[in-house]
């Protein structure tokens, strides 16, 4: 089983709902996170940093990547449990923001083009709703 945490607003290049990781970077870019909120939203981002690897791809595309949109998107494992956790408090700051947050689960990602222990990077499936 896989987990995704998303907000209702669509992203342009993957066109699906836009995670929570890219939530919380537009509400701190707009200037609305407190000075406590900037902090915790530091502290787990260096949590990432350090105990989640970065994906080295995000397209099914042959290279060069750079090239080629973006279109897949990133799921925890369920067996992730530190970093749904984080993840967590995350989704408790946009809450708190007033900005729903949905956890959707499934067992098809689509065309997996990265995966590592903890998390899985796919272009979903051609009509695949979650």
């Amino acid at each position: 089983m896989f987990l995704r945490f998303v907000v209702p607003e669509i992203d342009q290049d993957s066109e699906r709902e836009l995670g929570v990781f890219q939530a919380i970077h537009k509400l701190r870019k707009s200037g609305m996170l407190s000075c406590y909120e900037e902090g915790q939203d530091d502290l787990i981002g260096k949590w990432f940093d350090k105990n989640l690897a970065k994906p080295i791809r995000f397209t099914a595309a042959k290279p060069p990547y750079y090239r080629k949109k973006s279109r897949a998107i990133s799921w925890f494992k369920d067996t992730a449990h530190e970093h749904i956790a984080h993840v967590r408090s995350l989704v408790a700051i946009l809450q708190n923001h007033g900005i729903s947050v949905r956890m959707l689960k499934t067992n098809r990602v689509g065309y997996v083009v990265y995966e590592d222990e903890h998390q899985v990077v796919a272009e979903p499936f051609g009509g695949e709703e979650y």
